[in-house]
């Protein structure tokens, strides 16, 4: 793929489509005939066909990792922290939320756990920069945890429900996160470390619940239309393009431009939110996203060069531990670009 900054811009433009897409399609299952297991057998299985002939080259790059120090725990996180679980959690606080509460809180939790992690299994503290950063995004989930409806709960209750769940599934991103720097795989040997099990697990839990009758699939009888945008969308917009065009941005642009302009997906899906599913657009809501993003760009990006000519900052002491929060993928691709965590 290209390396022109045109090139970059617009795969990054696209990854945030799709960003937007993944959290507005977690709101839609809500309004579908379809299952949230049906969905995720959708989001793993499709890009696990479209890749299959990649499978081996991934196979070999897997084995190669779990035979590095902590590479067994790293392919664990990837499969199942942005895996079955995540897409459960994920679209769950889409049937009590809104749309714009998954694509806000979601990239928004997901730093604040990173930055846990690596202060507490790595002694990585962030800086004052990145702290700040964090402390908006802390202010901004809570705003929107206070002022928000729940979509799936009674007229005008309060969203800390569907926060409290989508907090839940930024840990899992966060760990999924943490996988992928420190497996170091290709996006596509990532995406199918991913997908695999989580295909074989949606399988399993469709047989299931058909069996059983506790979540009747919706398959057999969903309009075709229907079944076609959750295809394009999760399975191949999420699962296959966004992969792809946010490694291309960051190979283009760098990670942390690339990651400062992927901040913008939240307001792209409160926007887009607003038209789809007549959410309504409060005050409350605008700036609660608008501290979550702001908090995102100052805590995965690096502060601006000095000019030359003036006073330069003093260096960190082979005693100061702290680092900036290193930039977080959206919920969506799947990127073994980025800078690791130590160990």
């Amino acid at each position: 793929m290209t390396r022109s900054p045109a090139g970059g811009y617009a795969a990054i433009a696209l990854t945030v489509l799709m960003w937007a897409g993944f959290a507005l399609s977690m709101r839609g299952i809500a309004l579908s005939g379809l299952t949230p297991v049906d969905v995720a057998l959708i989001r793993f299985a499709l890009p696990v066909l479209v890749l299959a002939p990649w499978l081996p080259r991934a196979v070999r790059e897997a084995h190669d990792a779990a035979a590095r120090p902590g590479g067994k725990l790293a392919l664990v996180l990837i499969a199942s922290g942005a895996g079955l679980p995540f897409f459960l959690l994920a679209s769950w606080g889409g049937a009590l939320g809104s749309a714009g509460l998954v694509g806000v809180v979601i990239p928004g939790a997901t730093p604040l756990f990173v930055a846990v992690l690596a202060w507490t299994c790595w002694g990585v503290r962030p800086t004052g920069r990145a702290a700040a950063g964090l402390a908006a995004v802390l202010a901004g989930v809570a705003v929107l945890a206070l002022a928000a409806p729940a979509g799936g709960g009674p007229a005008g209750a309060p969203g800390a429900g569907a926060c409290a769940v989508l907090v839940l599934a930024g840990l899992f991103w966060a760990l999924y996160t943490t996988g992928i720097r420190r497996a170091g795989l290709t996006p596509l040997a990532a995406t199918l470390v991913l997908c695999v099990p989580s295909a074989v697990l949606s399988v399993l839990a469709l047989v299931l619940g058909q069996s059983t009758g506790l979540w009747p699939s919706g398959l057999p009888h969903a309009p075709l239309g229907e079944l076609a945008v959750f295809a394009g969308v999760q399975g191949l917009g999420v699962g296959v393009v966004a992969a792809l065009a946010y490694a291309a941005a960051i190979r283009s642009l760098g990670p942390q431009r690339a990651a400062a302009f992927g901040a913008t997906s939240p307001v792209l899906t409160v926007l887009l939110a607003v038209p789809l599913f007549a959410e309504p657009a409060t005050a409350a809501g605008a700036v609660g996203t608008a501290l979550v993003v702001a908090g995102v760009v100052r805590a995965t990006t690096p502060p601006a060069a000095v000019p030359a000519g003036q006073p330069q900052p003093a260096p960190p002491t082979p005693q100061e531990h702290h680092v900036r929060v290193p930039a977080v993928p959206e919920p969506g691709p799947a990127v073994g670009a980025g800078p690791r965590l130590p160990g």
